[in-house]
């Protein structure tokens, strides 16, 4: 038998071993790191002309204040300065947020708890009466609830 006809037979028997190994080493990593998944919650959202917004915690899992993240437009225009969650003073808002927005708050945001902050007058867009107002609440990453509502009240 001769040396070359053994060659693509190893060649295939090497390529074969190096495929599974990779394999092997990728199924582990993810089996080890599973991706994290959005928790399951339903939200209910007020704004108001002054600046005030706020978010209900309606049904569904418990979420970890620190996990959260928050975008808002009004009329279709991302605020200058986003909402840092959980805070309590911060550039572009008024101090002392409520709920699980405060960085005060211990525990998770479960059903029934209302968090509030409030937009300062120096952040942009403003509110109004009758300005359209998106909220979007993010959670480890994941976008969980998207809202949208009409401000009420007078400046």
């Amino acid at each position: 038998m001769s040396e070359r006809a053994l060659s693509p037979v190893v060649g295939c028997l090497l390529l074969t071993a190096i495929t599974v190994a990779g394999a092997v080493i990728v199924g582990a990593a993810v089996a080890v790191d599973p991706p994290s998944t959005a928790p399951a919650a339903s939200f209910d959202a007020e704004a108001e002309a002054d600046g005030t917004v706020r978010l209900t915690h309606q049904s569904g899992a418990a979420i970890a204040p620190e996990s959260l993240r928050v975008r808002v437009r009004v009329d279709g225009e991302p605020l200058d300065t986003q909402p840092p969650v959980p805070f309590f003073s911060a550039r572009g808002f008024e101090s002392g947020p409520t709920g699980p927005f405060n960085s005060a708050t211990t525990g998770d945001w479960r059903a029934g708890e209302t968090a509030s902050f409030r937009i300062a007058g120096t952040n942009d867009p403003t509110l109004y009466a009758g300005a359209s107002v998106e909220i979007r609440l993010y959670a480890r990453g994941h976008e969980i609830a998207e809202l949208t509502v009409t401000a009420r009240g007078s400046e």
